[in-house]
C-alpha cells in the first residue's frame, strides 16, 4: 500500500434545513472550499482528480435514486469513474476509507470523497422511521424499534453493570455543546448545564433531547492524494498546507444487526481477541477484567461495541498505537447520544470497559482553556470532539464522518483558527487525531488515524 495523504477538505453549515440549496448545490458548497483551500480554480482541480466516493444514508431523504451520480455531475466530474457507499451512521467513515483504498491501491492519485444528507425533506417523524428501517424490519422494526430506544436500554444495562450516571452523561452534552459554541459550521452553538440536560424533555429515559443528535442537512468533502498526486497537484500551482497529513491506520468492525443475536465471550477469548495491547501488558487491568467476568459482566452484550473494538484495534496495529489515551491528541466520535461517546471512550481504549462514566466526568476529554463551568478532578488529554460532535455539530448522516475527517486534517494543519476565524479549539501542538463513525447499534463501525509529519513532543 503506497501512502495516502489528506490534504484538504471542506465543510457546509450543517443546519436543520438548507431550503435555500438543492443537495448537489450543498456538496459544492464543500466541494469548492476543499478546492478554494488549495489555491486551485475549478477547472485545473477537475482535470487532475482521478475519481471520487459518494456517500449518502438514503435515498428518501434526497427522493432521488442515483444521487451520487447526479451530485458527481454536478461537480463535473463525468466521466470520472465514481461510486456511492452506504452503511448507515458509518457511512462517512466508510466513505473515507473507500477513497483511501483507492489511493493506496495505486487506482487513483487524487480522489474526492465526498457525502452529504438532506434530512429536511422530510417530516421529522417520516426521518425517524427511514432510520428505524437501518434495524432489522423482519423483527426490530415490526415491534416498533427505534434507536432512541435501543441506546436507552444499552445504557441502563450500563448504568447497571458500572454505575453509571445521567449526571456523567449530561457532562458529555455541556462539553460538546460548549465546542460547538466555537464552531461556526455548526448546527447548535448553545451554552448548557447538567441541570439544562437533564430538565430537557425526556424522549426514551434516561435520554432527554439534549442527549440526542437531530435530523441535518449538510455535505463535506475531503481530498485524498498519492506522493504522485502531490507531485501533480504542486506542479499545477496548489498550495499544500505544511505539515502534511497522513492516513497511518485503517480499521473496520462488524456485527451481526439484532443485538439478541451477538455471542458472549469469556474473559480468556476477551482477552485474547479484544482486549488492547495495552489492557494485555498490564497486570492491574488483567485482574480488573477478571473481577468484571466474575461478577457476571458478558461481552459485549448490550453495553458494548465488539465492532468498533475491532476496528480500533485494527487502525491502532497500522498506525503503531499502544496507548490511545496518550497517543492520540484528539478524537472526533460519533456521538449520536451522550451514551454512545461513553461507549465508544471504552470500545477506542481511551479507558477500560466500565470507565466511561467516570472518564466523561473527569476533563480528560474536554478541551483546555475553556471554562465549562464543571468542577473537572482531571486535567485534558485528549479532547473528544472538538468540533461539538455529532450532538452539537449536527448529523446529516452521510456527510458526518467526512465532516470529522475535514476537522481533523485542519486540527493537524494547525489551521483551525484559518477555518473557524477563531483558534479557541485548536488542539495545542496535535500530531494524530482519530476519526470515529459508527452504524445503528454498532452494526458498522469505522476507525482512522490521520498524523501529521511533525515528531510528537
Amino acid at each position: 500500500m503506497r501512502p495516502v495523504y489528506a490534504i484538504s477538505g471542506g465543510v457546509s453549515k450543517f443546519a436543520k434545513a438548507r431550503p435555500d440549496k438543492t443537495f448537489q448545490a450543498v456538496v459544492k458548497e464543500a466541494y469548492d472550499y476543499a478546492i478554494q483551500d488549495l489555491g486551485l480554480d475549478f477547472a485545473t482541480f477537475t482535470h487532475l482528480v482521478d475519481g471520487s466516493v459518494a456517500s449518502y444514508f438514503s435515498d428518501h431523504f434526497a427522493r432521488q435514486l442515483m444521487a451520487g451520480i447526479m451530485a458527481q455531475d454536478y461537480l463535473g466530474l463525468c466521466p470520472k469513474p465514481g461510486h456511492r457507499v452506504e452503511g448507515g451512521g458509518a457511512t462517512g467513515g466508510i466513505c473515507f476509507q473507500e477513497a483511501w483504498k483507492s489511493v493506496a491501491s495505486g487506482l487513483m492519485d487524487i480522489c474526492v470523497a465526498y457525502g452529504f444528507e438532506t434530512m429536511s425533506h422530510v417530516e421529522t417523524w417520516k426521518g425517524n422511521e427511514f432510520i428505524a428501517l437501518a434495524s432489522d424490519v423482519s423483527f426490530d422494526y415490526p415491534v416498533g424499534g427505534f434507536y432512541s430506544g435501543y441506546y436507552a436500554m444499552m445504557v441502563t444495562r450500563h448504568m447497571k453493570e458500572f454505575g453509571t450516571t445521567v449526571e456523567q452523561m449530561a457532562a458529555v452534552s455541556v462539553k460538546n455543546h460548549l465546542n460547538a459554541y466555537h464552531n461556526p459550521y455548526a448546527q447548535k452553538r448553545n451554552r448548557y448545564t447538567i441541570a439544562d440536560v437533564r430538565n430537557a424533555p425526556m424522549v426514551a429515559w434516561p435520554l432527554t433531547r439534549l442527549d440526542i443528535c437531530v435530523m441535518s442537512d449538510g455535505a463535506a468533502a475531503t481530498i485524498l492524494v498519492s506522493e504522485e498526486g502531490l507531485r501533480k497537484l504542486e506542479a499545477a500551482g496548489a498550495h499544500i498546507a505544511r505539515p502534511l497529513v497522513r492516513v497511518t491506520g485503517i480499521g473496520r468492525g462488524t456485527d451481526a444487526m439484532r443485538m439478541a443475536d451477538r455471542p458472549h465471550v469469556d474473559y480468556d477469548d476477551f482477552m485474547q481477541n479484544y482486549a488492547t495491547e495495552q489492557e494485555r501488558s498490564s497486570d492491574d487491568t488483567r485482574a480488573y477484567y477478571r473481577r468484571l467476568w466474575d461478577h457476571g459482566t458478558r461481552y459485549p452484550g448490550v453495553h458494548s461495541f465488539r465492532a468498533g473494538r475491532t476496528a480500533g484495534n485494527l487502525a491502532y496495529k497500522q498506525a503503531g498505537i499502544t496507548d490511545p489515551l496518550h497517543q492520540l491528541d484528539f478524537v472526533e466520535l460519533h456521538d449520536a447520544y451522550t451514551s454512545s461517546e461513553i461507549q465508544t471512550y471504552e470500545d477506542m481504549g481511551l479507558c477500560r470497559y466500565g470507565e466511561g462514566g467516570p472518564f466523561a466526568a473527569s476533563g480528560k476529554a474536554f478541551m483546555p482553556g475553556i471554562d465549562y463551568g464543571l468542577d473537572l478532578s482531571d486535567a485534558p488529554e485528549c479532547a473528544v470532539n472538538p468540533s461539538g460532535g455529532l450532538i452539537a455539530c449536527g448529523h446529516p448522516v452521510g456527510a458526518t464522518g467526512l465532516m470529522q475527517a475535514v476537522f481533523a486534517i485542519w486540527q493537524l494543519q494547525g489551521s483551525i483558527g484559518k477555518h473557524f476565524g477563531d483558534d479557541t479549539l485548536q488542539v495545542k501542538h496535535a500530531h494524530r487525531g482519530a476519526i470515529h463513525s459508527h452504524a445503528g447499534t454498532g452494526t458498522y463501525v469505522t476507525i482512522s488515524v490521520l498524523e501529521n509529519e511533525v515528531s510528537h513532543g
